[in-house]
């Protein structure tokens, strides 16, 4: 199944059809996505719950890991997240 915008997924199945994973800024995560071709960019909202934001080629990547890394902590109050960063850590 195709991780689509604007989904609230696990960590875990954001993390797990890719064969690169980052997290760039504190809270927002990149991941390649094999079967889709792409990476996909996620806000963590919380220790196992991610929001699914965009999707990227290797050519924008850099330039919209950028632009979202402006709107983490928005994203995360209007998703009442829980943006402690020890929340994180596993």
């Amino acid at each position: 199944m195709p991780i689509e915008k604007g989904q609230i997924i696990s960590k875990q199945d954001f993390l797990k059809d890719g064969q690169y994973a980052k997290e760039q800024y504190e809270g927002l995560l990149v991941s390649s996505d094999v079967e889709q071709g792409c990476y996909n960019i996620g806000v963590q909202l919380d220790e196992d719950q991610v929001l699914v934001v965009d999707h990227s080629d290797e050519n924008q990547i850099r330039e919209k890991v950028l632009c979202w890394s402006s709107q983490i902590t928005d994203l995360q109050h209007r998703y009442h997240a829980d943006n402690n960063p020890q929340n994180y850590i596993r």
